[in-house]
């Protein structure tokens, strides 16, 4: 059935409101199986971009964008006209029916991106009915706008100011805790830590630190902008001197700390708890005396509520997401964990929280015991072998309750159903037991948890409480206050009801000792008051930001100067460490880099100058703690709080650190505006980070600028099950458009069902479009778009990509952007298993420039659906002006929210614009006749003479413009068909590039240009229209200019061509010009031809026509490279190809090559060449030329490191050894002979040497591989 979707909108604007009226109709289809990886669903399904599945809730929504930006966030959205129809329990296939509203539940929802809002309608189309369940056939909405008629612009206001960090001056020394508690600082220890309080009033000692808990993910919480100082005691301090017995207490918070945003007690980031002590300023906070009511209280308690818990972090399951699991019941399947509550009140209930995990493919339970009575039992079901779920959580019910003794012992008891390979785990449990107010001689904290909910004046009563010196109101952290018992035994004190306070009854016996690093002092530093400053100490606002460890910063900047002199950014280099230090009290903490951002941001002196990218500078884990082997945690990553899946819903996003807007911070969907483009460089240390921006800068230079950037290939996989039959057809859909839309761009498919398939011993294999597909990277195309299965070790189940083949690459200056819309290919976090998408981007010399990718398993409907609004963006459809490809990002996960933008990611440089040349190139006449006139056919062995112009894109010509043209001229389109290999997909028809039938360069002079060539005779005869794709690149300028025209016919013969029957010439070498056929490559060598024919070599093929290399007499296995071919500048006659041969085994090599010209005269031709591999450094033809010589001679030698750099020595001896003259020099060579040094026949006084015979010795060294290889010649002086 065709899909449709329609939609009517109807907007009547009115002064003080305004109503927006739309219907919808959907186009229902029957069942349909949908792919996440390897796990697979059967839903239902209609068409359509507004279409969404939950696969966690297992439900369907409905999300329509609006398209309209003035609606308020008070407006209102009636449905109405609904037209339902029943549907089948049956149909409803795998939904979980008790997910399934009994409304529509429509909403508006409203996203805001640096103050551009989207508005969604959401609800949801299938509801029950009583027992039965309908779906909405069709509906019209009615939207009340109450917003004025300015409300869809978003007055910009800074919501921050700029401000100097406290660690901006002063002297600083910093420490740690783990745990909380009251913590006694000595003098020792203050000495310890570099800090002399000898030299010091005591009374301006001050402690500042923000406490271990993890920062709040969401904007619109509370959290200092800067480390904020803690009241604290000060022992002795009256009398102005620290002495030797006087000592500082104050209240540290640890990280253990219960967070309900990640359902954990422990810190996920951190470990230690950071704080700052200095003396600098004037006096420091010191706790008060608390302040007490004056009322009669309301209550009385001698008992508060304790909480305690075990957790332990020792596994994540899945390698993803936030949740680390405990311990593991599989050998041990009854474990006990032993909790302590002195002076516990046994006759309230203990509450018990839970929380465990099964890995099973059978039903399983854990039994929950305490002290030996039954709490109950936790079950499971199983899991499916093809489900992307991995493991199932499940707890305790709500309060849950047990009898408690002062000594509690929680056991689990782990049913695995008698199969010994069913896995169950701990994440935590979690008890909270009423305990009498009574002194223990240890510090204790307590509270009332109904506080919160009571109303009134509670009066505290401590006994045996001799020992407890003080009580602190720890409930602000940076605020304690105090009650001093004045030695009784029995102690009391009031307080207000209406909030949860937290106290800490303080014995001296037992104060806690804080820690401290190797390096206590602290640097001066202060990012919020100078980030915005630049050289000249002006405000500068900021529009790139770097973030990067300090061991990183050197390489970062280099790429953050080549953007201030390139792009005219503002950039910034931030080191981690001092956002971290600023930001989080020295934690690490993603929302501290967030809130990093998030200051830049709100400071910008208006909308328009906010910042615009963040690259994370680094790689990322799911392991922020180091806890696996070889961890890559250098810049942290948002996880998402599921873990147990590889499907969407376990997603890792830098999208976090984008969201800027007070009502954004935790990653969902819909999620929110993303209001920054983020991308991440995945780099671990100073040689990878090097090496990625070297790609980058690469990517700008000169070399790059070439015709490989008018070239666009798009892969679709085949159909290996009946839900995969969409995707050629999309993809075919979208490359048409894109030619179309971009018609410049010459549009490579590469569709795997329209190859043969063959059987191997792995499985299916398409090994020719494996290869085209790897010739493809390695010829050079701007973008190559994937579409289909893949996974982290490579694309397709006939494996059309894989890891080698992203190592392999040799394509330097010409690396793509690599769109890879599948599953899992680039699943960065996890550092035990490095994917494809990673070896592709981490490529020095070859790979991509950067990548559109997925870290998780996606939904093929929505990654069919979100790769057509990617290439809208990424390529601005009806315009030539461009977003950066990470900023085409984020406007797309903007417009098109679903579960699965959270799992595509951009993997590069953020502030990185695609190549895409300039328009434009003209054809303006064929033969000397305009183009506005009748041109003649381009037939069979005519002689053609094209000129064009270059002009602006009002077509005025460009009279500065002086370069070089390069030109594609395409024989008529090819109309192909798929084979339905695997027969779930129904053959379609294709249409792809015809053969090249012309490839040549000609000169640019004051933007004219004009060249000529012969038709081959291997064109196909019916008249059509033909291609003509142009590239030009401006002479001593970073600027290049692209064209197309299909004006012109290709076709017919011309009955008064002349006579031809000379064959070309041609010239053999391996990877120079100075190779002499027997000599030594290494194992992947260039093959270089130089042709030469009067009319011109047959690029376009045909029957046994094609330009061919065979080696080693496998003539089953020829290489085709018309490809390659390119003509010399201004001469069609003349010709070279370079042709990349890899990974040939060591030995003899023969090399057959055939060549026709436009006529089918053939050239034969043979080179041998001897692979001596890469693992030795090998020399040959060492000699120095003249020899004899008498004022000047250059050392020449052959080896096998080309583009490495290389130590080379020579020192000339007399016959007896003594050594007259050396020569070092580091030289690199892109072929195999370097002659770089010379000498003028002195020694290494100046003076000139006697006449004779000397001895000279070579020494060549790699600086890669430290490899080494020498060789002694003779030369002679007359």
């Amino acid at each position: 059935m065709k899909q449709f979707l329609i939609v009517y909108f109807l907007l009547l604007p009115i002064l003080s409101f305004s109503q927006l009226n739309g219907s919808l109709t959907l186009d229902w289809q029957t069942k349909k199986e949908m792919n996440y990886g390897d796990f697979k669903t059967i839903i239902p399904y209609f068409s359509g971009n507004t279409f969404r599945y939950d696969i966690t809730k297992k439900n369907l929504t409905l999300l329509l964008n609006l398209n309209q930006s003035n609606i308020s966030n008070n407006s209102s959205v009636q449905i109405t006209n609904t037209i339902y129809e029943s549907i089948s329990k049956a149909d409803l296939g795998d939904l979980n029916p008790e997910n399934i509203p009994d409304k529509l539940n429509e909403s508006l929802k409203s996203t805001s991106a640096r103050d551009t809002k989207q508005n969604f309608l959401f609800l949801y189309p299938i509801i029950k009915e009583g027992n039965n369940f309908k779906r909405l056939r069709s509906f019209s909405y009615f939207i009340t706008n109450t917003a004025s008629k300015n409300s869809n612009s978003t007055a910009f206001q800074k919501s921050n100011s700029i401000t100097n960090s406290i660690l901006a001056s002063g002297d600083w020394y910093r420490f740690y805790v783990e745990k909380s508690g009251v913590y006694k600082i000595s003098k020792s220890f203050l000495q310890s830590l570099g800090f002399d309080p000898g030299k010091e009033d005591p009374k301006r000692i001050k402690i500042y630190g923000n406490g271990g808990q993890m920062l709040p993910l969401s904007n619109n919480i509370y959290y200092p902008e800067d480390l904020t100082e803690n009241a604290i005691q000060v022992i002795g301090e009256n009398d102005g001197i620290f002495n030797n017995e006087d000592y500082i207490l104050f209240y540290a918070e640890g990280t253990e700390n219960w967070s309900t945003e990640s359902q954990t007690n422990l810190n996920l980031y951190d470990t230690k708890s950071y704080y700052y002590i200095t003396s600098s300023g004037g006096e420091g906070k010191r706790i008060p005396n608390a302040s007490q009511p004056s009322g009669i209280s309301t209550l009385e308690l001698n008992t508060f509520d304790d909480y305690q818990f075990h957790e332990v972090d020792q596994t994540n399951l899945v390698h993803l997401g936030r949740q680390w699991l405990g311990e593991a019941f599989d050998i041990n399947q009854e474990q006990e964990f032993s909790f302590n509550f002195p002076n516990i009140d046994t006759s309230s209930p203990v509450k018990i929280e839970t929380n465990t995990a099964s890995a099973a493919f059978t039903p399983t339970s854990f039994v929950i015991s305490a002290n030996g009575q039954n709490i109950g039992t936790i079950n499971f079901n199983s899991l499916s072998t093809s489900s992307e779920i991995k493991y199932l959580t499940q707890k305790l019910p709500v309060n849950t309750t047990f009898s408690g003794t002062e000594n509690i012992k929680i056991k689990l008891t782990y049913n695995n159903n008698g199969v010994p390979g069913s896995k169950g785990f701990l994440d935590h449990i979690n008890l909270t037991a009423k305990r009498k107010l009574l002194g223990t001689n240890k510090q204790f904290k307590f509270q009332y948890n109904a506080a919160g909910s009571t109303i009134g004046i509670v009066n505290y009563t401590i006994g045996n409480a001799s020992t407890i010196s003080q009580i602190w109101d720890i409930t602000d952290l940076y605020n304690v206050s105090k009650f001093e018992n004045p030695n009784q035994a029995v102690f009391s004190f009031k307080a207000n009801l209406g909030e949860v306070r937290k106290y800490i009854a303080i014995d001296p016996s037992d104060y806690f000792t804080p820690l401290k690093e190797n390096q206590s002092k602290v640097t001066n530093q202060n990012l919020k008051g100078t980030l915005f400053k630049n050289n000249q100490n002006s405000f500068q606002d900021i529009d790139y930001v770097i973030i990067t460890p300090k061991s990183l910063t050197s390489q970062a900047e280099k790429l953050a100067v080549f953007h201030r002199t390139n792009s005219n950014l503002s950039v910034k280099v931030i080191a981690l460490e001092n956002i971290y230090q600023e930001f989080s009290s020295g934690k690490q903490d993603i929302a501290a880099i967030r809130n990093c951002i998030k200051y830049i941001y709100d400071n910008a002196s208006s909308p328009e100058k906010r910042i615009k990218y963040v690259n994370l500078f680094g790689d990322a884990s799911y392991d922020y703690k180091n806890r696996i082997l070889n961890n890559t945690n250098i810049v942290p990553i948002y996880q998402s709080p599921i873990s147990n899946t590889t499907g969407e819903a376990s997603f890792a996003s830098d999208d976090f650190y984008g969201l800027m807007d007070s009502n954004e911070g935790i990653v969902g969907y819909p999620f929110g505006g993303i209001d920054i483009a983020v991308g991440r460089m995945l780099v671990s240390d100073n040689v990878q980070a090097q090496e990625m921006i070297n790609k980058v800068l690469e990517y700008h230079d000169t070399k790059s600028y070439g015709n490989w950037r008018n070239n666009f290939v798009l892969i679709s996989d085949d159909s290996d099950q009946n839900s995969d039959a969409s995707l050629q057809t999309r993809q075919n859909n979208l490359a048409d458009v894109i030619a179309s839309e971009k018609p410049f761009f010459n549009i490579d498919k590469i569709i795997l069902d329209s190859y043969t398939q063959e059987a191997s011993a792995g499985g299916s294999r398409y090994p020719k479009a494996r290869t085209d597909f790897f010739n493809a990277f390695e010829k050079g195309a701007l973008v190559f778009n994937y579409l289909g299965h893949g996974g982290e070790d490579g694309l397709a189940s006939e494996r059309i990509w894989e890891k080698s083949d992203g190592q392999n690459l040799n394509n330097q200056y010409k690396y793509p952007l690599f769109i890879t819309i599948t599953c899992e290919f680039s699943r960065f976090d996890d550092p035990t298993r490095p994917t494809a998408g990673e070896y592709t981007f981490w490529n020095p010399k070859g790979g991509a420039i950067s990548m559109l990718t997925t870290t998780r398993a996606i939904g093929q409907f929505n990654a069919e659906n979100f790769n057509d609004n990617l290439s809208k963006n990424l390529l601005s459809y009806s315009s030539n002006q461009y977003n950066s490809i990470a900023e085409s990002l984020r406007i797309s996960k903007n417009e098109n929210p679903s579960a699965s933008s959270n799992i595509i990611v951009y993997i590069g440089d953020p502030a990185l614009m695609l190549a895409i040349p300039k328009p434009k190139i003209n054809l303006t006449k064929v033969n000397d006749i305009a183009i506005s006139q009748p041109i003649p056919d381009f037939k069979s062995l005519a002689k053609i003479k094209i000129t064009g112009e270059i002009t602006d894109e009002n077509n005025i010509v460009l009279s500065n413009y002086n370069g070089e043209l390069s030109t594609a001229i395409f024989d008529k389109t090819i109309t192909a068909s798929t084979l339905n290999n695997d027969g779930y997909s129904p053959a379609i028809s294709f249409k792809t590039l015809g053969e090249t039938i012309f490839r040549g360069n000609a000169s640019v002079t004051n933007g004219q240009f004009e060249f000529s060539f012969v038709v081959p005779r291997d064109i196909r005869i019916p008249v059509d229209n033909g291609r003509i794709s142009f590239y030009s690149k401006k002479n001593q300028a970073l600027e290049n200019q692209t064209g197309s025209t299909t004006i012109i016919k290709i076709g017919g013969i011309n009955e008064n061509a002349p006579q031809d029957n000379i064959s070309p010439k041609v010239k053999l070498y391996m990877n120079d010009e100075t190779f002499v056929s027997g000599g030594i490559t290494n194992d992947s060598p260039f093959l270089l031809a130089f042709l030469e024919d009067e009319n011109g070599i047959n690029t376009a093929g045909g029957i046994g026509h094609d330009i061919i290399a065979v080696l080693d007499g496998d003539v089953s296995n020829q290489y085709i490279l018309n490809d390659y071919y390119q003509t010399k500048l201004d001469d069609y006659t003349n010709g070279n190809l370079r042709f990349p041969l890899r990974n040939l085994a060591p030995g003899m090599h023969t090399i057959s090559f055939t060549a026709w010209d436009v006529y089918n005269n053939p050239v034969t031709s043979e080179i041998q060449f001897i692979v001596v591999g890469d693992d030795a450094l090998t020399l040959t033809h060492v000699l120095n030329y003249p020899n004899p010589f008498s004022t000047y001679t250059q050392f020449w030698f052959s080896h096998n490191r080309p583009y490495e750099p290389l130590d080379v020595q020579v020192q000339v001896m007399t016959i007896t050894g003594k050594v007259v003259w050396t020569k070092n020099q580091i030289i690199t060579t892109e072929g195999f002979l370097s002659r770089e040094i010379s000498w003028d026949g002195k020694d290494d006084f100046g003076d000139l040497i006697g006449k004779g015979v000397y001895i000279y010795k070579l020494t060549v060294r790699s600086n890669l591989t430290n490899k080494k290889a020498e060789k002694y010649e003779k030369l002679v002086i007359l």
